[in-house]
């Protein structure tokens, strides 16, 4: 059968970029599809206008140390990033698809080959599912008759808010509460679990959140919202012990939603788990083998760096014979919350060691015994390691000053399968704070020589 193209993808976030970019250099006739925007959520309304957010925030909170009280109101940030998106969007990523022909329409599947697009039908040897997921809203008493922001709405606000309830203890609600807060907005964070942060290691969670409540942010924690409606000031809450809150600005940020009724994927015999993710096996192949699904709407994992990689992982195993086809799932997925301080994790983590009985040391350096941390006033934090009897590393969390940059280090180590003695011998940059992740291989090894023998050993040899 003659196709159309040799490939198209739906879907132009961060996995559908990589699908259709990498696909066309390689000489493929691609056709990207995309909904809305080139970029998809991450680009637009997720993790790039975040950060723009976040250092705008930081920037605010290191002039009132400085200054100790700023004269008048920071101006809102959102033009400044709005402006900055437009740029990146328009001078950036448009031009990286000189090569690939875009349509901007809502697809949906025919049959197995064929999607449909604005009343056009194209034809595909493979199709790419990249489309991602959206905010979930809250089934709560009221919610309907309620506006509630999302991270798809937040960074169209004109100003800041004066208060604002937050639903939520992940990543999204940690960030922007932060942020928020420290922009001038009275914050309130409602989360179900005892803690925020419930997948993350217990004590560098603990760190982040007692650093929250330190800036006046207010967590309530083993709560949930019972009921919510429009007030004179906003919105009103009612929690789950019968407590009000009133806020001008509530926002959902308590999980990711996923729909795929638009792309009539009955219609080409793709199937779906019971939570509604497209179900894939370890190649990125879905029910049927020629169609590829990548990124959120798998997932598996729901970060824009395993889209990505999800995305080159796939487009090769499309062109592979079965026995040189990688498995995505033997990729470790680093992930970093951008919190000040911020908190990275790979790997194993230590609860699920301990689940599995695998026996393990943990070795902890913290900034505040680290000079170069001492000097750069970031002493809140540590570096922790778990290593395998026979010296593997396993897993590690960094909470601290630059542990997004720190944690890849650690990534490749577990990837790798290195051994702690292979950071020992690594010279590292001094005096960054990268310099802490050899620390934990010098704390380790120091602790090898504590036995008598190994002193009388040493010394031996020594004197020979």
């Amino acid at each position: 059968m003659k196709y159309d193209y040799d490939l198209i993808c739906i879907g132009l976030g961060p996995a559908g970029m990589a699908v259709s970019l990498m696909g066309s250099a390689m000489g493929l006739s691609v056709l990207a599809v995309e909904r809305e925007h080139i970029g998809g959520e991450c680009m637009n309304v997720g993790c790039i206008p975040s950060k723009g957010i976040l250092r705008a925030a930081k920037r605010v909170k290191t002039a009132g140390e400085l200054l100790g009280e700023i004269a008048g109101t920071p101006p809102p940030p959102f033009e400044k990033i709005r402006t900055h998106l437009d740029f990146i969007g328009e001078k950036k990523t448009k031009n990286l698809f000189e090569n690939v022909p875009v349509v901007f329409e809502e697809a949906h599947f025919v049959d197995s080959h064929t999607v449909e697009f604005g009343g056009t039908k194209k034809t595909a040897k493979r199709i790419f599912i990249a489309t991602g997921t959206r905010p979930e809203l809250p089934s709560i008493e009221g919610a309907e008759c309620v506006k509630f922001l999302t991270n798809e709405s937040l960074f169209s606000l004109e100003k800041i808010p004066e208060s604002m309830i937050i639903l939520g203890g992940g990543a999204i609600a940690c960030e922007m509460a932060q942020a928020f807060s420290r922009l001038g907005c009275r914050i309130t964070m409602i989360q179900r679990g005892k803690r925020i942060l419930s997948r993350s290691d217990e004590e560098a969670a603990l760190l982040i959140q007692e650093k929250f409540r330190a800036e006046g942010i207010r967590i309530l924690t083993g709560t949930l919202p019972k009921s919510v409606r429009q007030s004179d000031i906003g919105v009103e809450l009612t929690t789950d012990t019968g407590e009000i809150l009133r806020a001008e600005k509530i926002l959902a940020a308590a999980g990711r939603r996923f729909d795929y009724t638009a792309l009539k994927l009955e219609n080409a015999g793709v199937a779906t788990d019971a939570r509604g993710n497209i179900r894939v096996n370890k190649f990125l192949q879905t029910s049927q083998a020629h169609i590829f699904a990548v990124g959120d709407c798998n997932g598996a994992h729901l970060f824009s760096h395993a889209a990505m990689h999800q995305g080159m992982i796939a487009l090769m195993n499309a062109m592979l014979p079965r026995f040189l086809r990688r498995d995505f799932r033997k990729y470790v997925v680093p992930a970093t919350l951008f919190s000040d301080p911020q908190l990275s994790e790979v790997g194993a983590s230590e609860r699920a060691l301990r689940a599995t009985g695998t026996r393990f040391e943990t070795v902890v350096c913290r900034y505040g015994d680290y000079g170069a941390a001492i000097a750069e006033d970031v002493t809140d934090g540590f570096v922790k390691a778990f290593i395998g009897q026979t010296g593997r590393i396993l897993g590690a969390c960094i909470v601290g000053e630059g542990s997004g940059e720190m944690i890849n280090e650690w990534a490749l180590a577990v990837q790798k399968k290195l051994r702690i003695t292979d950071l020992l011998f690594l010279q590292h940059s001094f005096p960054t704070m990268g310099f802490l992740s050899k620390r934990i291989a010098e704390t380790w090894m120091m602790k090898r020589t504590e036995p008598p023998i190994f002193k009388k050993i040493c010394r031996f040899f020594f004197r020979l």
